[in-house]
This record gives C-alpha cells, sequence and structure tokens, in this order.
C-alpha cells in the first residue's frame, strides 16, 4: 500500500464526525491490505503511533527540531516555516504548504517505508541523536507530497487530529475480515487482553480461513510485560440497585490515586498506568516493595498509587500524589513524597490467566501472593455484601474517611 494512499484516507477521516462514516472508511481502507505486517503497521498509525501504546518508543522531536526538518527538507528557512506556524497553528499544515510551495515532485512511498524511517527515528539515541533525527525526518519529508507530509508531520508530534479511538477500529477490522460488526466483541475482548491493536489485526490477516481467524483471535491472551486494559464499572444509582441487579457483591474502597498495573517477571517489574504507558522508572518504591512482597515468579496486580506522609501516618490529597509523575528529580521526590500502593486485583500468577477466575476466588488467590500484606503494598479491605443497607453502610464509612 502507498503512504500517499493512506494519507488521503486520513484527509478523508479528518473531515467527518461521523462514527459510521469513520469506520466505514477504514473498513474499505483496510480491505485493500493483503499483507499481515502492513495491517499491523496501518493500525499503528491510524493511532499515530509505531508500536503499541505500552511501548515506550517515542519520537524524540520537539517543534523546534520538528521545524529545522520541514526547512532543511524544503530549502527555505526556519523563520519562514516559524512564522508560518504562528499564522496556521499546526505544523503538518505548514509541511503541506511548504511543500507545496517548493514544488516537490515526491517519490512513490509504502506504509511500510514510512513505518520504518518513523521507527529509525524514534530508535536514534546516543551523542548527535539530536541532529541524526533531523537529518532523517528532513530526507523523510523531502520524498513525500504535501499532503502525506502533513499526515508524516502530526503522526511524529503525536497530533494526528482524527478522533478515533480503539472501538472504531475494532468494528472496522471486523467488518472489513468478517463484513459482520458483531463480530467486534471478539476482537474487543482480545483487545482488553493484549491492548494491542497491531497484533490483533495482523492474527486476523495470518488465517484466511475465517473459522482460523476466530480461533486465533479468541486464543490471544494475557502476557506479562502487556498491559491488561482497564474497563470502566457501570453506574448504578443506589445500593438497592446494585444488589438488584447483582445480587452478592465484593464491595471496596476507591482510592483517589494513581493506577498501578504491577508486572512482575522473575526480577523484572513493569508498571503501566490506566492509559497503558509504562511509567516504571517513576515509582523505584512500588518495584522493590514488589521484589520484596510478591510470592510469585510471574503475576500481574491491579493497584492504586497514593503518596503517603510517614510522619503523620496519613495519605496525602490526589493533588499531591500527581506530583509523583515525572522524568527527572525522580529519587528525590520518592523520598519527599514516598507512594503506598492499595492491590484490590490479581490478574494473572505464574503462567496461568485469572481473567476468567470469580473475583472471590482471585482475592483469595491475592491474599496468598502479597506478603507481608501492610507495607509499601498493601491488601485493599474487601467486604463481601449481600444486602443493600451493609453496602449502604460500607458507602458511608467510605464517605466519612474522605474516600
Amino acid at each position: 500500500m502507498e503512504f500517499a494512499s493512506l494519507a488521503r484516507t486520513f484527509e478523508e477521516l479528518e473531515g467527518t464526525s461521523s462514527r459510521l462514516t469513520l469506520i466505514e472508511l477504514l473498513t474499505q481502507m483496510f480491505r485493500t491490505i493483503e499483507r499481515p505486517e502492513e495491517i499491523e503497521q496501518v493500525c499503528y498509525l491510524v493511532q499515530g503511533r509505531v508500536a503499541p501504546f505500552f511501548e515506550a518508543l517515542e519520537m524524540g522531536m520537539a517543534e523546534k527540531s520538528v521545524t529545522r526538518s520541514i526547512a532543511l527538507a524544503y530549502y527555505v528557512t526556519p523563520e519562514y516555516v516559524a512564522a508560518l506556524y504562528t499564522s496556521l497553528g499546526d505544523l503538518g499544515l505548514v509541511a503541506g504548504q511548504v511543500n507545496r510551495e517548493a514544488g516537490i515532485v515526491s517519490t512513490v512511498l509504502s506504509v511500510e517505508e514510512i513505518f520504518q524511517g518513523l521507527k529509525a527515528i524514534a530508535q536514534t539515541a546516543g551523542k548527535g541523536a539530536v541532529e541524526q533525527r533531523i537529518a532523517r525526518f528532513s530526507d523523510l519529508l523531502r520524498r513525500v507530497d504535501s499532503v502525506s507530509a502533513k499526515y508524516v508531520v502530526r503522526i511524529l508530534l503525536g497530533n494526528l487530529r482524527m478522533g478515533i479511538g480503539y472501538a472504531t477500529v475494532l468494528d472496522a477490522l471486523a467488518k472489513a475480515r468478517w463484513n459482520d460488526a458483531k463480530k467486534r466483541k471478539l476482537l474487543e475482548g482480545a483487545y482488553h487482553k493484549t491492548s494491542d491493536l497491531g497484533r490483533i489485526a495482523r492474527t486476523l490477516w495470518e488465517h484466511p480461513r475465517d473459522e482460523e481467524a476466530q480461533r486465533a483471535v479468541a486464543a490471544l491472551d494475557v502476557q506479562i510485560g502487556k498491559p491488561v486494559h482497564s474497563q470502566l464499572a457501570e453506574r448504578l444509582p443506589s445500593a438497592e440497585a446494585i444488589i438488584a441487579k447483582m445480587g452478592t457483591v465484593v464491595a471496596q474502597y476507591k482510592y483517589d490515586g494513581l493506577r498501578a498495573q504491577i508486572h512482575k517477571h522473575g526480577k523484572r517489574v513493569t508498571i503501566f498506568s490506566r492509559n497503558l504507558e509504562d511509567q516504571s522508572h517513576m515509582f523505584p518504591e512500588l518495584i522493590a516493595g514488589t521484589l520484596s512482597q510478591v510470592r510469585a515468579e510471574s503475576a500481574i496486580l491491579d493497584a492504586e498509587a497514593l503518596a503517603y506522609n510517614a510522619t503523620s501516618e496519613e495519605f496525602l490529597p490526589f493533588q499531591e500524589t500527581t506530583r509523583r509523575r515525572r522524568k527527572h528529580g525522580i529519587e528525590a521526590m520518592a523520598e519527599q513524597l514516598p507512594l503506598k500502593a492499595f492491590v484490590f486485583d490479581i490478574l494473572y500468577k505464574d503462567g496461568t490467566s485469572l481473567l476468567d477466575t470469580p473475583l472471590e476466588q482471585r482475592l483469595k488467590i491475592l491474599e496468598e501472593t502479597l506478603h507481608p500484606a501492610d507495607e509499601t503494598l498493601m491488601l485493599t479491605e474487601s467486604h463481601t455484601v449481600r444486602d443493600a443497607h451493609t453496602l449502604s453502610l460500607l458507602f458511608d464509612a467510605a464517605i466519612s474517611k474522605g474516600l
């Protein structure tokens, strides 16, 4: 597939706000793709990425560097590019306009060539990396048409502006592969386990027969080091409504902190945010706590991390906890605002996915796995409740504790 064709589809996608139209445009595009490697790459590019969200592979180019790349590619001054940016407010539009003004004769580049070019920029590191990225990106821009230039810049800056979420992509994949939107539920189940649209699409395209494709996607499972996608809870208006709908429930306190999905594999610990980002480097004490407290060779724990004042033995407000989200000065901030994590679920242990295991049983496994259960990692208090009155009392108790 030519990248210019993908860029034209991006332009059509950007021009509509109708979700049904977005699905149809994506479906038509997916049906033109034959190779598994290409559908995988296209699914990442649709998200403005060259890898799944949980892979810490960032382009590493700021707007100033992109401005220099555009200037270098089209033989204009950085000042001219900066002035256009002030006027247009979008470096993608700037790149498209300067490309047209320069009368560039584009080369036919495939999706794979653009994808690998962007990936090479993201992987550029070490001494002189900034200049190398600028040179590589300018070379890429010099070889594409104006529409492609616009979207290549937007992808690189993480600013694709198409408003396409994973659910829309899954709908389109289901229609493209089986012409059946109802199959989206199967794909959604796989996405919740893998958080990887590219992997799901590639799996579909690797199995030409419909039944084989269904079995292959259904077989995709939880893996250590790849986050399980968080699902939102359904709201109900009262304790009575909850018991009426669900019968016996497990009630846990909801802490206002930073979501931390903790993956342990031997001595390696990875921590993912609610948005699937690898934030392990930010939380050294949670890594140390996991290694000392989790009695399993491999495990995935779901937790909420809160800043803790050791002197007053109080948990701090969310605004204080968010100060731990940082790239620099991590050790100093860890001493100033140490974290404790309330672990409320276990999703995987020693080679076995627990997603289909009843919650009460998972909590027993969690209790057996976390020892001691009151240090850096703390076991969240859980109550099995069968009546609305008891549930209301627990809710009032949570409010009185400021939760």
